[in-house]
């Protein structure tokens, strides 16, 4: 009976340090004036294949937040087979009836046909920035293509912009930001997941560029060129489970 109790109690520990985590959503709520006077809705990496917050739940959240727009940067899934449920939850987004626009991350290209991911975006009128630019309301919105996978091309993402104009970038990968010559308002980014694992070391045993090496993996942060925020992000890669970091979508108030 002893062994039993001390099973289950590891069970329910590991449990509660690793997978609920992943399920106790957490909604961040940053304020960074750029003087747009816009809430924009950030959901980063998706990971469809290990995420455990619901399409319905994501629906709520965003009703609740009442966003002027959404940005989702990148990383969906790497495996075919889960396409239809990247689908399902761009139609729930979709349908919220907000502006949604999108990026690419590391993992999606790793799919064997991108074409069918980047149909799914067009299906649901998703605009997928490419390293191009797009002007709206009262900014200038910014898609750089995934760095880490060396699609990102700075040149063009940043052809005919207004530097009168606010600006606000939207990519996977944070470390591009370090090879960006010239001043933006406001970047989003994902990709580094917060570090997942919250442990010492971590990225010495799994590196991720060099802003994670200097100890910059999540939240609102200033460079010579602007602010920038780094999203923990909602789903997981690799192994399944969080510790001492909580799934997440966050609301930016412009």
């Amino acid at each position: 009976m002893a062994i039993i109790l001390t099973l289950a109690a590891l069970v329910l520990l590991v449990y509660l340090l690793f997978i609920f985590p992943t399920q106790w959503l957490k909604i961040e709520k940053i304020s960074h004036s750029i003087g747009i006077n816009k809430r924009i809705l950030q959901i980063s990496d998706l990971h469809v294949d290990r995420l455990r917050i619901s399409a319905k739940r994501i629906r709520e959240e965003i009703e609740a937040a009442k966003p002027d727009y959404i940005f989702l940067t990148g990383d969906y899934t790497y495996k075919e087979r889960y396409l239809p449920r990247v689908g399902y939850y761009l139609k729930v987004i979709a349908g919220c009836g907000i502006p949604v626009f999108a990026v690419l991350g590391n993992h999606d290209y790793e799919l064997p046909r991108l074409k069918r991911l980047l149909d799914l975006f067009e299906a649901h009128g998703i605009p997928l920035l490419r390293n191009e630019n797009i002007v709206l309301d009262d900014f200038q919105l910014v898609g750089i293509d995934d760095d880490c996978t060396h699609h990102s091309r700075i040149r063009p993402s940043f052809k005919g912009i207004d530097s009168s104009k606010p600006t606000i970038v939207i990519t996977h990968d944070p470390n591009v930001l370090l090879i960006i010559k010239r001043p933006y308002d406001y970047l989003m980014a994902g990709h580094l997941h917060g570090k997942q694992l919250n442990v010492p070391f971590f990225f010495a045993f799994k590196p991720k560029g060099p802003l994670s090496a200097k100890g910059i993996y999540k939240g609102l942060h200033t460079d010579q060129n602007g602010a920038f925020y780094i999203s923990k992000g909602i789903g997981q890669a690799g192994v399944n489970a969080r510790f001492m970091v909580r799934s997440e979508i966050t609301i930016h108030d412009l």
